[in-house]
């Protein structure tokens, strides 16, 4: 049996869904809320990578052009 909800739980009773009902939606709604939280975990992780790659890329971009720069001066 998955997390429940309790929020939604307790509201789709308020609006007169069965118990059985309710608690079906209750918890495919935060099986929802954990596979976007895992999204958001992975996606933090890509954005740390990203900018490790900008970083090396600025390196290496200035590694080639102050030699060129040097030489035209």
């Amino acid at each position: 049996m998955s997390v429940m909800n309790k929020q939604i739980f307790e509201a789709l009773i308020e609006a007169g869904a069965s118990e059985e009902k309710a608690a079906d939606a209750a918890e495919s709604v935060a099986d929802y809320q954990k596979d976007i939280n895992s999204i958001n975990q992975k996606l933090a992780m890509i954005h740390g990578d990203l900018i490790v790659v900008k970083w090396g890329i600025g390196i290496i971009t200035a590694a080639v052009v102050l030699p060129l720069i040097k030489n035209l001066l």
